[in-house]
């Protein structure tokens, strides 16, 4: 039980202010904070609304290890949930490490200067957060995070050796608008437009932009063309479960999608570095981000449903099985709880399960671990209970 500071006032931020909120029985006291205090005070308005709790409020620069540090000793928090930006990740883990304070994310860190997402620099602070006994949990959204879960509940109850993962993530929804990301559009721009790479026989094979792709079915929304591109929860799961012999991420994008973000790229509106512009510095896609619409605006006529899940060939007993354990997630469903779309809310909600799994002292030791490196069995059982239910098939053909 204790204080928790969540960081970032997006439509993630807004999920987990929520969900934390109605957890208040592990979370006494609720502070959230971003650079826009106004941001967050509109959301801490809705929270009361929606559940009666109040939650403080205040203004930091994530990028700013003295701010961040000032807001940790003034408000003690427990645990810090960052749903910032993953630009962000190291300076909120260097506050954790000079004040004390337990650290939990979303998503890896990456430079904001280079379109390129690894673990290695969190993996670092492994000494650091042990000799300080705090507990860094790493990547507890929906993918990264929940995925990597299902993993871990295959491994530990279904497989003796699994060996070939396919993560699948399908956005069957409909927010009404010509073109917009369904989060943050700086960071699912530079995702999806970098080269393809998956896991086979030891070794990390690079494909172009999506190359590869396939129409895969998903339950309760039909087939979608599927593009294989990179993701980071591969980088873990590899390390993690050895006995893998081929790991692939593979996503839905619409052609009309695709078309925009060609378009996008050509014309050099994808760019992270700098261009002067009327005797000033801008970032292109920066400044495309301020123009597109909000992710955490589009939840209120969006409709459809996500599936994401995880596809998995091993073995089991000696004799060859498959397994697909998935989740579905209506929009409509999210906006009327939460106030946001279905996508801020897969990555919400699982944020919250991790954070009160901390809490409960269930998923608490020094150091820093991915998500599957704990018992994966109270967060699946909370999966159910907080708005996210799974659903398992076995001995079906995976499509891969």
């Amino acid at each position: 039980m204790g204080k928790v500071l969540i960081i970032g006032a997006g439509g993630v931020g807004t999920v987990v202010a929520n969900k934390v909120a109605k957890n208040n029985d592990v979370f006494t006291e609720i502070m959230l904070a971003s650079r826009t205090k106004s941001k967050c005070d509109v959301i801490a308005e809705d929270v009361k609304r929606r559940t009666g709790v109040t939650i403080q409020t205040a203004q930091v620069d994530a990028d700013s290890v003295p701010e961040l540090v000032a807001l940790f000793n003034e408000f003690k928090p427990k645990l810090v949930i960052n749903v910032a930006l993953p630009y962000q990740d190291l300076t909120i883990m260097d506050a954790c490490l000079e004040c004390g304070v337990n650290y939990l994310d979303t998503a890896n860190y990456e430079p904001i200067d280079e379109a390129k997402f690894e673990y290695s620099w969190q993996w670092a602070y492994q000494d650091r957060f042990k000799e300080a006994g705090l507990t860094a949990i790493l990547g507890c959204g929906f993918d990264p995070g929940v995925t990597s879960i299902f993993t871990a509940h295959a491994a530990k109850h279904h497989f003796d050796e699994i060996h070939y993962l396919d993560i699948v993530d399908c956005n069957a929804g409909d927010h009404g608008k010509a073109f917009a990301t369904n989060f943050n559009p700086e960071i699912n721009i530079r995702e999806v437009t970098q080269k393809g790479k998956y896991w086979e026989n030891g070794e990390w094979v690079e494909t172009e932009p999506h190359e590869i792709h396939k129409p895969l079915n998903y339950p309760n929304i039909g087939p979608k063309e599927s593009y294989l591109i990179y993701h980071e929860e591969l980088e873990s799961l590899v390390k993690n479960f050895p006995t893998i012999k081929r790991a692939r991420f593979w996503m839905t994008f619409g052609q009309e999608y695709l078309t925009h973000l060609r378009v996008i790229q050509n014309i050099g509106m994808a760019r992270i570095d700098e261009v002067e512009y009327n005797g000033q510095k801008i970032v292109p896609i920066q400044f495309l981000k301020a123009v597109l619409p909000d992710p955490g605006e589009l939840g209120e006529n969006y409709t459809g449903e996500t599936s994401i899940g995880c596809r998995i060939r091993g073995i089991k007993d000696g004799k060859e099985r498959t397994y697909y354990i998935y989740n579905n997630c209506s929009h409509q469903a999210a906006f009327e709880e939460t106030g946001a779309q279905g996508v801020s809310y897969t990555t919400g909600v699982p944020a919250t399960i991790g954070a009160r799994m901390f809490m409960l002292g269930l998923w608490s030791k020094p150091g820093v671990f991915n998500v599957e490196e704990f018992n994966p069995d109270p967060f699946m059982d909370e999966l159910n209970k907080q708005g996210l239910p799974w659903h398992e098939q076995f001995d079906v053909d995976l499509e891969l």
